[in-house]
Protein backbone atom coordinates (compact mmCIF):
# COMPACT_ATOMS: atom_id res chain seq x y z
CA UNK A 1 0.00 0.00 0.00
CA UNK A 2 1.02 3.26 -0.53
CA UNK A 3 -0.06 6.26 1.38
CA UNK A 4 1.16 9.52 0.19
CA UNK A 5 1.58 12.81 2.05
CA UNK A 6 1.79 11.69 4.99
CA UNK A 7 4.76 13.61 7.69
CA UNK A 8 5.98 11.47 10.23
CA UNK A 9 6.00 12.64 13.64
CA UNK A 10 9.03 13.03 16.17
CA UNK A 11 7.43 10.78 18.71
CA UNK A 12 9.92 7.36 18.27
CA UNK A 13 8.33 5.52 20.98
CA UNK A 14 5.12 5.68 19.35
CA UNK A 15 3.91 2.89 17.19
CA UNK A 16 0.44 2.34 15.82
CA UNK A 17 -0.66 -1.56 14.34
CA UNK A 18 -1.74 -1.87 10.99
CA UNK A 19 -3.93 -4.83 11.88
CA UNK A 20 -7.01 -3.76 9.71
CA UNK A 21 -4.73 -2.65 6.66
CA UNK A 22 -2.98 -5.80 6.45
CA UNK A 23 -5.77 -8.23 7.39
CA UNK A 24 -8.34 -6.81 4.71
CA UNK A 25 -6.51 -4.80 2.32
CA UNK A 26 -9.83 -5.37 0.43
CA UNK A 27 -11.91 -2.72 2.74
CA UNK A 28 -8.99 -0.12 3.28
CA UNK A 29 -8.02 2.49 0.87
CA UNK A 30 -4.82 4.14 2.17
CA UNK A 31 -5.55 8.58 2.81
CA UNK A 32 -4.44 10.65 4.89
CA UNK A 33 -6.03 13.55 6.28
CA UNK A 34 -6.15 17.43 5.42
CA UNK A 35 -4.11 19.38 6.86
CA UNK A 36 -5.30 21.57 9.67
CA UNK A 37 -4.50 25.30 9.21
CA UNK A 38 -4.26 26.38 12.51
CA UNK A 39 -4.90 22.79 14.82
CA UNK A 40 -5.46 23.98 18.67
CA UNK A 41 -6.64 21.53 21.33
CA UNK A 42 -9.89 22.29 22.42
CA UNK A 43 -10.18 18.89 25.29
CA UNK A 44 -7.87 16.51 25.99
CA UNK A 45 -8.70 13.28 27.58
CA UNK A 46 -5.99 12.90 29.84
CA UNK A 47 -7.16 9.41 31.92
CA UNK A 48 -7.65 7.76 28.31
CA UNK A 49 -4.96 8.83 27.08
CA UNK A 50 -2.89 8.13 30.09
CA UNK A 51 -4.26 4.66 29.71
CA UNK A 52 -3.35 4.03 25.89
CA UNK A 53 0.29 4.88 26.97
CA UNK A 54 0.40 8.16 25.59
CA UNK A 55 2.45 10.97 26.73
CA UNK A 56 -0.14 13.82 28.00
CA UNK A 57 2.20 16.43 27.84
CA UNK A 58 3.17 15.62 24.40
CA UNK A 59 -0.10 15.60 23.21
CA UNK A 60 -0.74 18.94 24.51
CA UNK A 61 2.27 20.42 22.72
CA UNK A 62 2.15 21.07 18.86
CA UNK A 63 3.45 17.56 17.75
CA UNK A 64 0.88 15.85 19.64
CA UNK A 65 -1.97 18.18 18.57
CA UNK A 66 -0.81 17.97 14.43
CA UNK A 67 -0.62 13.91 15.63
CA UNK A 68 -4.71 14.11 16.87
CA UNK A 69 -5.56 16.17 13.84
CA UNK A 70 -3.40 13.26 11.79
CA UNK A 71 -1.29 15.76 10.08
CA UNK A 72 2.01 13.85 11.47
CA UNK A 73 1.55 10.10 12.25
CA UNK A 74 4.55 7.71 13.63
CA UNK A 75 6.55 6.19 11.04
CA UNK A 76 5.62 2.61 9.57
CA UNK A 77 1.60 3.90 10.44
CA UNK A 78 -0.71 3.22 7.73
CA UNK A 79 -3.92 5.43 7.68
CA UNK A 80 -7.05 4.12 6.29
CA UNK A 81 -10.60 5.10 5.10
CA UNK A 82 -12.32 1.84 5.84
CA UNK A 83 -15.07 0.25 3.79
CA UNK A 84 -18.86 -0.71 4.48
CA UNK A 85 -22.34 -0.53 3.79
CA UNK A 86 -25.67 -0.09 5.07
CA UNK A 87 -29.33 0.16 5.43
CA UNK A 88 -29.87 3.95 6.38
CA UNK A 89 -33.59 4.00 7.82
CA UNK A 90 -33.82 0.85 6.74
CA UNK A 91 -33.04 1.47 2.56
CA UNK A 92 -29.88 -0.45 1.54
CA UNK A 93 -26.83 1.81 0.53
CA UNK A 94 -23.76 -0.83 -0.74
CA UNK A 95 -20.76 1.94 -0.52
CA UNK A 96 -20.78 3.86 2.34
CA UNK A 97 -17.26 3.89 4.12
CA UNK A 98 -15.41 6.15 6.04
CA UNK A 99 -16.77 9.72 4.52
CA UNK A 100 -15.17 12.13 6.72
CA UNK A 101 -13.28 9.61 9.35
CA UNK A 102 -9.51 7.55 8.89
CA UNK A 103 -8.76 5.14 11.30
CA UNK A 104 -4.84 6.12 12.03
CA UNK A 105 -4.12 2.42 13.35
CA UNK A 106 -4.34 0.35 16.74
CA UNK A 107 -2.86 1.66 20.13
CA UNK A 108 -2.79 -0.23 23.26
CA UNK A 109 -5.32 -2.80 21.22
CA UNK A 110 -7.43 -0.40 20.13
CA UNK A 111 -8.27 1.80 17.42
CA UNK A 112 -7.63 5.16 16.62
CA UNK A 113 -9.65 6.88 14.57
CA UNK A 114 -10.72 10.31 13.64
CA UNK A 115 -13.44 11.99 12.58
CA UNK A 116 -14.31 15.61 10.52
CA UNK A 117 -10.39 14.82 9.09
CA UNK A 118 -11.71 15.35 5.64
CA UNK A 119 -13.35 13.92 2.33
CA UNK A 120 -12.57 10.58 1.26
CA UNK A 121 -12.83 8.21 -1.66
CA UNK A 122 -16.08 7.57 0.23
CA UNK A 123 -17.18 10.99 0.85
CA UNK A 124 -20.50 11.00 -1.53
CA UNK A 125 -20.31 14.45 -2.57
CA UNK A 126 -19.45 15.35 1.02
CA UNK A 127 -16.58 17.80 2.53
CA UNK A 128 -15.49 14.87 4.68
CA UNK A 129 -15.26 17.90 7.58
CA UNK A 130 -16.47 18.58 10.41
CA UNK A 131 -17.88 21.74 13.22
CA UNK A 132 -16.47 22.15 16.47
CA UNK A 133 -20.26 21.63 18.53
CA UNK A 134 -20.57 17.52 16.36
CA UNK A 135 -17.43 17.09 17.79
CA UNK A 136 -17.52 18.09 21.19
CA UNK A 137 -21.03 16.61 21.43
CA UNK A 138 -19.04 13.05 20.80
CA UNK A 139 -16.96 14.08 23.63
CA UNK A 140 -19.23 15.06 26.16
CA UNK A 141 -22.49 11.88 25.66
CA UNK A 142 -19.54 9.41 25.13
CA UNK A 143 -17.41 10.44 27.81
CA UNK A 144 -21.14 10.47 30.04
CA UNK A 145 -22.05 7.00 28.30
CA UNK A 146 -18.68 4.91 30.04
CA UNK A 147 -18.55 7.03 33.45
CA UNK A 148 -22.70 5.74 33.10
CA UNK A 149 -21.43 1.79 32.54
CA UNK A 150 -22.32 1.86 29.26
CA UNK A 151 -20.24 0.01 26.67
CA UNK A 152 -19.58 2.74 24.07
CA UNK A 153 -16.25 4.43 21.75
CA UNK A 154 -14.38 7.09 23.73
CA UNK A 155 -13.53 10.53 22.95
CA UNK A 156 -9.44 11.14 23.19
CA UNK A 157 -9.54 14.45 22.39
CA UNK A 158 -11.15 17.35 20.23
CA UNK A 159 -8.86 19.49 18.19
CA UNK A 160 -9.87 22.81 16.34
CA UNK A 161 -8.65 23.20 12.88
CA UNK A 162 -8.62 26.64 12.29
CA UNK A 163 -10.90 26.39 9.22
CA UNK A 164 -14.53 27.47 8.82
CA UNK A 165 -16.99 24.90 7.24
CA UNK A 166 -20.00 25.54 5.49
CA UNK A 167 -23.37 23.60 7.56
CA UNK A 168 -25.69 26.50 8.09
CA UNK A 169 -23.40 28.66 8.53
CA UNK A 170 -19.61 28.79 8.47
CA UNK A 171 -18.91 27.36 11.17
CA UNK A 172 -15.31 26.66 13.47
CA UNK A 173 -13.77 23.29 12.11
CA UNK A 174 -12.71 20.45 14.26
CA UNK A 175 -11.03 16.69 14.15
CA UNK A 176 -12.48 14.26 16.96
CA UNK A 177 -9.88 11.50 18.10
CA UNK A 178 -11.70 8.20 19.27
CA UNK A 179 -10.56 5.17 20.56
CA UNK A 180 -13.36 1.86 20.07
CA UNK A 181 -12.46 -1.67 20.64
CA UNK A 182 -12.79 -1.91 16.51
CA UNK A 183 -14.72 -0.22 13.98
CA UNK A 184 -16.34 -3.38 12.58
CA UNK A 185 -20.00 -3.12 12.05
CA UNK A 186 -23.05 -4.85 10.71
CA UNK A 187 -22.08 -2.99 7.63
CA UNK A 188 -18.49 -4.16 7.52
CA UNK A 189 -19.97 -7.56 6.57
CA UNK A 190 -22.84 -6.34 4.43
CA UNK A 191 -20.29 -4.64 2.21
CA UNK A 192 -18.17 -8.07 2.44
CA UNK A 193 -21.11 -9.94 1.04
CA UNK A 194 -22.12 -7.82 -1.37
CA UNK A 195 -18.77 -8.47 -3.03
CA UNK A 196 -19.10 -12.09 -3.62
CA UNK A 197 -15.96 -12.97 -2.40
CA UNK A 198 -16.54 -15.79 -0.03
CA UNK A 199 -12.99 -15.03 1.34
CA UNK A 200 -12.95 -11.96 2.18
CA UNK A 201 -16.21 -12.29 4.56
CA UNK A 202 -14.61 -15.16 5.95
CA UNK A 203 -11.25 -13.28 6.92
CA UNK A 204 -13.81 -10.20 8.16
CA UNK A 205 -15.81 -12.76 10.55
CA UNK A 206 -12.29 -14.50 11.70
CA UNK A 207 -10.97 -10.89 12.91
CA UNK A 208 -13.74 -10.17 14.41
CA UNK A 209 -13.70 -13.16 16.23
CA UNK A 210 -10.38 -12.94 17.22
CA UNK A 211 -10.93 -9.59 18.52
CA UNK A 212 -14.05 -10.05 20.12
CA UNK A 213 -15.90 -13.15 20.00
CA UNK A 214 -12.85 -15.31 20.98
CA UNK A 215 -14.66 -18.20 22.43
CA UNK A 216 -16.73 -18.36 19.04
CA UNK A 217 -13.33 -20.30 17.77
CA UNK A 218 -13.98 -23.17 19.37
CA UNK A 219 -17.56 -23.69 18.88
CA UNK A 220 -19.06 -26.38 16.28
CA UNK A 221 -20.26 -23.72 14.25
CA UNK A 222 -17.91 -20.79 14.66
CA UNK A 223 -19.44 -18.47 12.70
CA UNK A 224 -22.95 -19.22 14.06
CA UNK A 225 -21.69 -18.83 17.12
CA UNK A 226 -20.41 -15.30 16.53
CA UNK A 227 -23.55 -13.84 15.39
CA UNK A 228 -25.00 -15.33 18.66
CA UNK A 229 -22.24 -13.42 20.58
CA UNK A 230 -23.12 -10.12 18.90
CA UNK A 231 -27.32 -10.84 19.52
CA UNK A 232 -26.36 -10.94 23.04
CA UNK A 233 -23.83 -8.22 23.39
CA UNK A 234 -26.40 -5.75 21.27
CA UNK A 235 -29.78 -7.07 23.84
CA UNK A 236 -27.05 -5.93 26.27
CA UNK A 237 -26.48 -2.55 24.83
CA UNK A 238 -29.92 -1.23 23.78
CA UNK A 239 -31.17 -2.67 27.42
CA UNK A 240 -28.91 0.32 28.85
CA UNK A 241 -29.96 2.87 27.04
CA UNK A 242 -33.47 1.99 27.88
CA UNK A 243 -32.61 2.21 31.31
CA UNK A 244 -30.43 5.70 31.36
CA UNK A 245 -32.75 7.30 28.77
CA UNK A 246 -30.47 7.44 25.79
CA UNK A 247 -32.08 7.76 22.46
CA UNK A 248 -29.39 7.60 19.77
CA UNK A 249 -31.70 8.59 16.88
CA UNK A 250 -29.50 6.90 14.16
CA UNK A 251 -29.75 2.96 14.36
CA UNK A 252 -28.64 2.71 10.74
CA UNK A 253 -27.13 -0.94 10.20
CA UNK A 254 -23.85 1.12 9.92
CA UNK A 255 -24.08 2.39 13.27
CA UNK A 256 -24.38 -1.21 15.13
CA UNK A 257 -20.88 -2.50 16.12
CA UNK A 258 -19.62 -5.94 16.25
CA UNK A 259 -18.28 -5.55 19.70
CA UNK A 260 -21.62 -4.46 21.31
CA UNK A 261 -19.63 -0.61 21.45
CA UNK A 262 -22.35 2.11 21.19
CA UNK A 263 -20.79 4.46 18.15
CA UNK A 264 -21.24 7.43 16.11
CA UNK A 265 -22.68 10.21 18.68
CA UNK A 266 -24.52 12.04 16.12
CA UNK A 267 -28.55 13.29 16.85
CA UNK A 268 -28.54 11.69 20.22
CA UNK A 269 -29.89 12.81 23.08
CA UNK A 270 -31.41 11.78 26.60
CA UNK A 271 -35.21 11.52 27.18
CA UNK A 272 -36.67 14.06 29.66
CA UNK A 273 -40.27 13.23 29.86
CA UNK A 274 -41.01 9.77 29.88
CA UNK A 275 -42.46 8.75 26.41
CA UNK A 276 -41.67 5.74 23.88
CA UNK A 277 -42.57 7.72 21.30
CA UNK A 278 -39.98 10.33 21.61
CA UNK A 279 -37.92 11.39 19.12
CA UNK A 280 -35.22 14.29 19.08
CA UNK A 281 -33.53 13.73 15.70
CA UNK A 282 -34.39 16.29 12.85
CA UNK A 283 -33.87 13.73 9.76
CA UNK A 284 -36.27 11.01 11.97
CA UNK A 285 -39.46 12.25 10.62
CA UNK A 286 -41.30 9.24 10.66
CA UNK A 287 -39.99 7.94 14.15
CA UNK A 288 -37.82 4.92 13.27
CA UNK A 289 -35.82 5.47 15.95
CA UNK A 290 -37.95 6.54 18.46
CA UNK A 291 -36.66 5.81 22.18
CA UNK A 292 -39.51 2.90 22.10
CA UNK A 293 -38.45 1.67 19.07
CA UNK A 294 -35.00 0.91 19.46
CA UNK A 295 -35.17 -2.93 20.40
CA UNK A 296 -37.30 -3.11 17.66
CA UNK A 297 -34.90 -1.72 15.91
CA UNK A 298 -31.90 -3.25 16.88
CA UNK A 299 -33.54 -6.82 15.84
CA UNK A 300 -33.96 -5.20 12.71
CA UNK A 301 -30.23 -4.79 12.40
CA UNK A 302 -29.32 -8.18 13.58
CA UNK A 303 -31.78 -9.84 11.00
CA UNK A 304 -29.35 -7.65 8.19
CA UNK A 305 -26.07 -9.08 9.85
CA UNK A 306 -27.87 -12.78 9.73
CA UNK A 307 -28.31 -12.44 6.02
CA UNK A 308 -24.63 -11.61 5.49
CA UNK A 309 -23.48 -14.54 7.64
CA UNK A 310 -25.60 -16.99 5.55
CA UNK A 311 -22.84 -18.52 3.49
CA UNK A 312 -20.49 -19.17 6.42
CA UNK A 313 -23.03 -20.62 8.65
CA UNK A 314 -23.64 -23.86 6.66
CA UNK A 315 -23.40 -24.22 2.62
CA UNK A 316 -26.98 -25.24 2.72
CA UNK A 317 -28.91 -22.13 2.31
CA UNK A 318 -32.60 -22.99 3.83
CA UNK A 319 -30.41 -24.41 6.61
CA UNK A 320 -28.44 -21.48 7.39
CA UNK A 321 -31.46 -19.45 7.45
CA UNK A 322 -33.01 -21.73 10.35
CA UNK A 323 -30.11 -21.50 12.19
CA UNK A 324 -29.71 -17.46 11.79
CA UNK A 325 -33.62 -16.95 12.69
CA UNK A 326 -33.33 -19.52 15.74
CA UNK A 327 -30.47 -17.94 17.33
CA UNK A 328 -32.35 -14.24 16.26
CA UNK A 329 -35.03 -15.53 18.03
CA UNK A 330 -32.74 -15.14 21.56
CA UNK A 331 -32.88 -11.46 21.03
CA UNK A 332 -35.80 -10.22 22.77
CA UNK A 333 -35.63 -12.44 25.54
CA UNK A 334 -32.15 -11.53 26.35
CA UNK A 335 -33.53 -8.05 25.92
CA UNK A 336 -36.25 -8.45 28.22
CA UNK A 337 -34.31 -10.50 30.90
CA UNK A 338 -31.62 -7.64 30.82
CA UNK A 339 -34.08 -4.78 30.64
CA UNK A 340 -36.32 -6.34 33.36
CA UNK A 341 -32.50 -7.11 35.38
CA UNK A 342 -31.50 -3.08 35.28
CA UNK A 343 -35.45 -2.12 36.41
CA UNK A 344 -34.99 -4.07 39.78
CA UNK A 345 -31.74 -2.33 39.87
CA UNK A 346 -33.01 0.71 39.51
CA UNK A 347 -36.07 0.46 41.96
CA UNK A 348 -33.93 -1.36 44.60
CA UNK A 349 -35.95 -4.64 44.21
CA UNK A 350 -34.74 -8.56 44.86
CA UNK A 351 -33.00 -9.68 41.84
CA UNK A 352 -35.58 -12.74 41.39
CA UNK A 353 -38.90 -10.75 42.39
CA UNK A 354 -41.77 -10.85 39.24
CA UNK A 355 -41.73 -6.58 39.84
CA UNK A 356 -43.33 -6.91 36.00
CA UNK A 357 -46.93 -5.33 36.93
CA UNK A 358 -45.17 -2.79 39.07
CA UNK A 359 -42.62 -1.25 36.74
CA UNK A 360 -45.70 -1.35 33.71
CA UNK A 361 -47.72 0.47 36.35
CA UNK A 362 -44.58 3.20 36.82
CA UNK A 363 -44.21 4.01 32.92
CA UNK A 364 -47.57 4.59 32.59
CA UNK A 365 -48.05 6.83 35.35
CA UNK A 366 -44.77 8.50 34.04
CA UNK A 367 -45.94 8.83 30.75
CA UNK A 368 -49.29 9.90 31.20
CA UNK A 369 -47.63 12.66 33.28
CA UNK A 370 -44.86 13.42 31.50
CA UNK A 371 -42.40 12.92 34.39
CA UNK A 372 -38.85 13.39 34.13
CA UNK A 373 -36.97 10.16 33.40
CA UNK A 374 -33.45 11.09 35.20
CA UNK A 375 -35.15 12.50 37.83
CA UNK A 376 -37.90 10.03 39.16
CA UNK A 377 -35.59 7.27 40.21
CA UNK A 378 -33.38 9.45 42.24
CA UNK A 379 -35.96 10.78 43.98
CA UNK A 380 -37.58 7.34 44.72
CA UNK A 381 -34.28 6.64 46.67
CA UNK A 382 -35.19 9.43 48.99
CA UNK A 383 -39.12 8.22 48.81
CA UNK A 384 -38.26 5.08 50.17
CA UNK A 385 -35.83 6.77 53.55
CA UNK A 386 -39.59 8.50 54.31
CA UNK A 387 -39.06 11.35 52.20
CA UNK A 388 -41.48 11.20 49.08
CA UNK A 389 -42.02 14.80 48.53
CA UNK A 390 -39.33 14.74 45.52
CA UNK A 391 -40.79 12.27 44.26
CA UNK A 392 -44.99 13.12 44.33
CA UNK A 393 -43.88 16.36 43.34
CA UNK A 394 -43.24 15.28 39.86
CA UNK A 395 -46.71 13.47 39.80
CA UNK A 396 -49.80 14.99 38.67
CA UNK A 397 -52.19 12.09 39.71
CA UNK A 398 -50.92 12.05 43.07
CA UNK A 399 -53.46 9.18 44.10
CA UNK A 400 -51.93 6.67 41.71
CA UNK A 401 -48.52 7.22 42.27
CA UNK A 402 -49.18 7.06 46.35
CA UNK A 403 -50.77 3.91 45.33
CA UNK A 404 -48.11 2.56 43.48
CA UNK A 405 -45.27 3.98 46.23
CA UNK A 406 -47.25 1.75 48.77
CA UNK A 407 -46.66 -1.37 46.91
CA UNK A 408 -43.26 -0.47 46.15
CA UNK A 409 -42.37 0.65 49.61
CA UNK A 410 -43.56 -2.94 50.73
CA UNK A 411 -41.03 -4.73 48.92
CA UNK A 412 -38.34 -3.24 51.05
CA UNK A 413 -36.09 -1.25 47.95
CA UNK A 414 -32.55 -1.01 48.77
CA UNK A 415 -31.18 2.88 48.16
CA UNK A 416 -27.94 2.09 47.98
CA UNK A 417 -28.36 -0.27 45.43
CA UNK A 418 -30.48 1.99 43.80
CA UNK A 419 -28.29 4.62 43.97
CA UNK A 420 -25.47 2.89 42.32
CA UNK A 421 -27.44 2.59 38.93
CA UNK A 422 -29.75 6.06 38.64
CA UNK A 423 -27.73 9.25 38.05
CA UNK A 424 -28.01 12.21 39.42
CA UNK A 425 -26.51 13.58 36.41
CA UNK A 426 -26.57 13.03 32.51
CA UNK A 427 -25.85 14.76 29.53
CA UNK A 428 -29.02 17.34 30.13
CA UNK A 429 -29.99 18.21 26.22
CA UNK A 430 -30.34 22.28 26.99
CA UNK A 431 -27.16 22.16 28.94
CA UNK A 432 -25.16 20.30 26.04
CA UNK A 433 -26.71 22.93 23.64
CA UNK A 434 -25.69 25.60 25.99
CA UNK A 435 -22.16 24.22 26.13
CA UNK A 436 -21.82 23.34 22.49
CA UNK A 437 -23.01 27.35 21.53
CA UNK A 438 -20.50 28.44 24.20
CA UNK A 439 -17.60 26.43 22.92
CA UNK A 440 -18.10 27.42 19.23
CA UNK A 441 -18.21 31.10 20.38
CA UNK A 442 -14.49 30.71 21.59
CA UNK A 443 -16.21 29.62 24.95
CA UNK A 444 -14.86 26.56 26.93
CA UNK A 445 -15.96 27.20 31.01
CA UNK A 446 -19.53 26.00 30.01
CA UNK A 447 -18.04 22.78 28.50
CA UNK A 448 -15.85 21.73 31.51
CA UNK A 449 -18.60 22.22 33.96
CA UNK A 450 -20.57 20.26 31.96
CA UNK A 451 -17.79 17.17 31.94
CA UNK A 452 -17.08 17.81 35.50
CA UNK A 453 -21.21 16.98 36.25
CA UNK A 454 -21.56 13.99 33.89
CA UNK A 455 -18.44 12.20 34.18
CA UNK A 456 -19.36 11.25 37.90
CA UNK A 457 -22.74 10.90 37.17
CA UNK A 458 -24.00 9.11 40.63
CA UNK A 459 -22.20 11.20 43.16
CA UNK A 460 -24.27 14.04 43.94
CA UNK A 461 -22.37 17.21 44.31
CA UNK A 462 -22.91 20.49 46.47
CA UNK A 463 -23.43 23.51 43.25
CA UNK A 464 -24.59 21.13 40.58
CA UNK A 465 -28.22 21.55 41.12
CA UNK A 466 -28.70 22.93 37.61
CA UNK A 467 -27.32 19.51 36.12
CA UNK A 468 -29.63 17.22 37.92
CA UNK A 469 -32.43 19.55 36.78
CA UNK A 470 -34.51 19.37 33.68
CA UNK A 471 -34.69 21.34 31.17
CA UNK A 472 -37.20 24.36 30.85
CA UNK A 473 -40.74 23.51 29.48
CA UNK A 474 -40.38 25.46 26.39
CA UNK A 475 -37.13 24.02 25.66
CA UNK A 476 -38.35 20.39 26.21
CA UNK A 477 -41.15 20.83 23.63
CA UNK A 478 -39.51 22.13 20.75
CA UNK A 479 -35.90 20.44 21.00
CA UNK A 480 -33.76 18.89 18.07
CA UNK A 481 -30.80 17.15 17.02
CA UNK A 482 -29.11 17.18 13.85
CA UNK A 483 -26.21 14.59 12.86
CA UNK A 484 -23.94 17.66 12.07
CA UNK A 485 -22.26 16.35 8.49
Amino acid sequence: MRYPGVSVAPAPALTLGDRFARELPEMAVPWRADEAPDPRLLVLNEPLAAELGLDVDWLRGPDGVRFLVGNDVPGGAHPVAQAYAGHQFGFYNPRLGDGRALLLGEIAGRDLHLKGSGPTPFSRGGDGLAAVGPMLREYVVSEAMHALGIPTTRSLAVVGTGRRVRREALLPGAVLARVASSHLRVGSFQYARATGDADLLRRLADVAIARHHPAAAGAQRPYLALFESVVAAQASLVARWMLVGFIHGVMNTDNMTISGETIDYGPCAFLEAFDPATVYSSIDEAGRYAYGNQPVVAEWDLARFAEALLPLIDDDQDTAIALAVESLGTFRSRYSDAWLAGMRDKLGLPEESDCTALVDDLLGLMQADHVDHTSLYRALGAAARGDADPARNLFLDLAGFDAWLARWRALGPDVERMNRVNPVYVPRNHLVEEALEAATDGDLTPLGALLDAVTRPFEERPGLSRYASPAPADFAATYRTFCGT
